[in-house]
């Protein structure tokens, strides 16, 4: 069993924007500065306070897809619809007079909120959860710690076993159903602040295999959660706020294995074609994502290391859209990697790019993981 505990709340102030303001903040939002190297202890969660939105939200959420659509770099695993709150997220009238949305954020103007238990009461969508890919693996062997801040609906019941698993694949599941992993933290006390107090979650555990997704919930049956009534007005049903959310290496550090088919460990053949493994790209989009810059930086130190190198970048997509927009989109793909390039220093003579579009994929598209890992980018060596 992990080390896990509940620490102390605290408040920072939220006020609720008109929406023409709403834009203006998202539009001049400042963008994270992932290109750099992470450094041994920094957290791996990109976007961990739900800040960062992909376009200004109109609404609140009723689908497990509109989180994603909504929140930068986070997704639902399930069908079941966890709730973005922020500038701009207007709560319908009849959910809204039940309190939900006037929880002040625990820091910033967003957070999230997730129904955590009520199976067996019948309430719909009992079980969310929040995920997001890791700014880089975790290492086998490795120490970490885990956080992050929850507080309560008022007249929602209160329950323990809310806690965070980390898996190795992006589990995407067509069912609000249970979750049912074995979670590497949680908290076994029951989460009972004093009303709109948060509360910080925390933990340790020590990796066992390179796990990417961080997904955040409860993985236990109502069942095996316990719960506590405090409102004399309760519903029958667990949901709790979340923000904040950070996961970091603690010392002693460990080395990050290079595997044997790592490329930095490739053989520079001119004509011979390198997948850069992970470069990922959200559907339909082509800004890197943050666990891109893992391999960028490889690939960087591999063009520095050999000044003479000169290289084409090749973009893919799935198989969703025509055929001129696809080419369209991977050439746009090819072209971030590039521009990585040239804003860290490497010659503009050194690079090209091109796109290829959906006709050459390396797994079935019939499936969101297939097409997800379509959506990549190869270099080609040109010249040594």
């Amino acid at each position: 069993m992990p080390n896990c505990n509940i620490h102390a709340p605290s408040f920072r102030a939220f006020v609720l924007k008109d929406y023409l303001l709403v834009l203006m903040l998202w539009l001049s939002f400042p963008l994270a500065n992932t290109a750099q190297a992470l450094k041994d202890g920094d957290n791996l969660v990109p976007n961990p306070g739900f800040e960062r939105f992909v376009a200004p939200p109109v609404g609140w959420s009723y689908r497990g897809s509109f989180f994603g659509q909504v929140v930068k770099y986070w997704f639902s695993p399930t069908t079941a619809s966890p709730d973005v709150y922020g500038p701009g997220v207007k709560v319908p009238q009849d959910w809204a007079d039940k309190g939900f949305g006037k929880q002040i954020p625990h820091s910033g103007q967003s957070m999230a909120g997730l129904t955590l238990w009520g199976c067996t009461n019948g309430k719909p969508h009992c079980r969310e959860y929040v995920s997001i890919q890791l700014a880089e693996p975790l290492v086998p062997g490795q120490g970490y710690h885990i956080e992050f801040w929850v507080t309560p609906l008022p007249r929602s019941l209160r329950i323990n076993r809310i806690g965070a698993f980390l898996s190795n694949e992006r589990i995407e599941r067509k069912t609000d159903e249970l979750l049912d992993f074995v979670p590497h933290f949680f908290v076994q006390e029951i989460v009972q602040p004093k009303e709109g107090a948060w509360v910080k979650l925390s933990g340790q555990f020590v990796a066992t295999n390179e796990a990417e997704y961080l997904i955040i919930g409860n993985f236990f049956t109502d069942e095996q959660t316990q719960t506590k009534t405090v409102h004399p007005e309760s519903f029958n049903y667990a949901y709790y706020y979340i923000d904040d959310v950070l996961l970091k290496k603690i010392p002693p550090f460990q080395p990050i294995p290079i595997k044997p088919d790592d490329i930095t460990r490739q053989s520079l053949e001119p004509g011979k074609a390198i997948q850069l493994k992970s470069i990922y790209f959200e559907f339909d989009k082509y800004e890197l994502m943050p666990r891109s810059y893992v391999e960028l930086n490889k690939l960087l130190q591999i063009l520095r290391e050999n000044p003479t190198l000169h290289i084409a970048i090749v973009g893919h997509t799935d198989n969703i859209g025509t055929v001129n927009y696809n080419l369209w989109l991977s050439r746009k793909r090819a072209k971030a990697v590039w521009q990585f390039l040239l804003d860290s220093g490497i010659a503009a003579e050194r690079l090209q790019y091109r796109g290829e579009g959906k006709a050459k994929p390396i797994a079935p598209n019939d499936t969101e993981t297939g097409r997800f890992q379509n959506r990549r980018v190869e270099f080609v060596i040109l010249k040594k």
